[in-house]
């Protein structure tokens, strides 16, 4: 599996991001190309090698020529991302960084999500640094990414459209609830609430002592000298192994007996989302003949500080049973098939030394939607189709 590590080791940051893309390899005129697929004029993007310590990285700096008149409420800057003409995962991906930020920024103002407004965030320098961060993430294709420890500095103060605001700010300390952080004593904003929204948005948690075989390594800088510390973002990218054979996992498990029943659906989508392989519910009958719900949950062990923080947080449980356990599965990759619905991603799985060959579950619900057909209809279709591909 190709995965992104983001090793924050002065923070991370929308330009520090985009730079250590371009430093570990694809041109900054690549991603020109790709952001002119967004409804929005008025910018250059300028890359420039810099050296921190004697570490050569990339800045990026958005150099504004012609503000454009954009609403900064959510649902503006989802508008202006669903109608560009951008891939339907950097779409995906940059609508969830945003409405990440939006949630915090929320809960941080006391107000419902649509009547956020993003100011930093909203401007157009963070919109390009958020798209570009999905359309690199595309680029290189990156299936997983995972962190260090996110650092944050404390004791200084930013000025923002708020006014003076302590570091780490407000915004970024709320997005960053339930992931790992490390706070240091350094005075300055190492970590801005873009950074922290692409990782919590899109990352599978903390990359600890895994094997992993980087490939390409990339270097990002922040605007300032920092004395204390490099102010660089390194991003690697390579393989983390996934042997067909079989890995190692974390099955976590817990009893609730005292628990609205209505959370347990939008627990399970939490869980799924944050990288959990599998998730489950069983009823049980507890101590003192007591009726409850078994929550069982297989995850990858980098996943597990996300998987533990969603549980305790959305449950009443205050105790988890956490073991390790091995799998065995049969081999599989990914296919794209051209069908009559367009080109569709399927799975392949060697059975018994035969391929057999499936339509994604979630491509035949998008072509359902999209389509206006019913889901029985469309995998029919696709079935059908793949098989006589197959045949021919």
């Amino acid at each position: 599996m190709k995965i992104a590590y983001f090793d924050t080791i002065g923070g991370i940051a929308g330009d520090m991001t985009l730079g250590a893309f371009i430093s570990a390899g694809l041109p900054i005129d690549d991603l020109s190309r790709e952001l002119r697929k967004l409804p929005v004029e008025g910018y250059e993007l300028i890359g420039r090698r810099i050296h921190r310590s004697a570490i050569e990285a990339v800045h990026v700096d958005v150099v504004v020529s012609r503000p454009p008149h954009l609403h900064r409420d959510l649902q503006s800057i989802l508008a202006l991302i669903d109608r560009s003409t951008l891939s339907d995962r950097v779409k995906a991906d940059a609508s969830k960084i945003f409405t990440v930020i939006g949630e915090a920024e929320a809960r941080i103002h006391s107000v419902p999500l649509d009547r956020v407004h993003f100011h930093e965030v909203g401007a157009l320098d963070s919109l390009v640094d958020i798209v570009g961060a999905a359309i690199y993430l595309e680029a290189f294709g990156i299936e997983q990414v995972y962190s260090s420890p996110v650092r944050l500095g404390r004791g200084g103060f930013v000025s923002t459209q708020h006014g003076a605001m302590p570091t780490p700010t407000p915004a970024t300390l709320e997005i960053l609830r339930n992931y790992p952080v490390q706070f240091t004593d350094i005075p300055h904003e190492l970590t801005t609430p873009t950074g922290a929204g692409i990782l919590k948005a899109l990352s599978a948690g903390i990359l600890r002592n895994e094997e992993f075989s980087p490939e390409a390594v990339g270097y990002g800088a922040g605007t300032k000298e920092i004395a204390e510390v490099p102010n660089l973002l390194r991003i690697a990218i390579g393989e983390l192994p996934t042997p067909s054979d079989g890995d190692d996992i974390v099955t976590v498990e817990t009893n609730i007996d005292d628990m609205n029943p209505q959370v347990y659906p939008f627990l399970i989508e939490e869980l799924l989302g944050a990288g959990a392989h599998d998730a489950y519910l069983i009823p049980i009958i507890m101590k003192k003949g007591r009726p409850g719900i078994l929550l069982s949950v297989m995850t990858p062990k980098p996943a597990l500080p996300a998987i533990e923080s969603l549980i305790y947080r959305h449950t009443t449980t205050i105790g988890l049973r956490i073991q390790s356990i091995g799998r065995r599965k049969l081999p599989r990759r990914s296919l794209d098939v051209t069908t009559s619905f367009g080109t569709v991603k399927a799975k392949v799985v060697v059975r018994e030394g035969r391929e057999v060959v499936a339509p994604e579950f979630e491509e035949c619900k998008r072509i359902a939607r999209e389509r206006g057909l019913s889901l029985p209809e469309v995998m029919r279709q696709l079935d059908r189709e793949i098989a006589e591909q197959r045949q021919s």
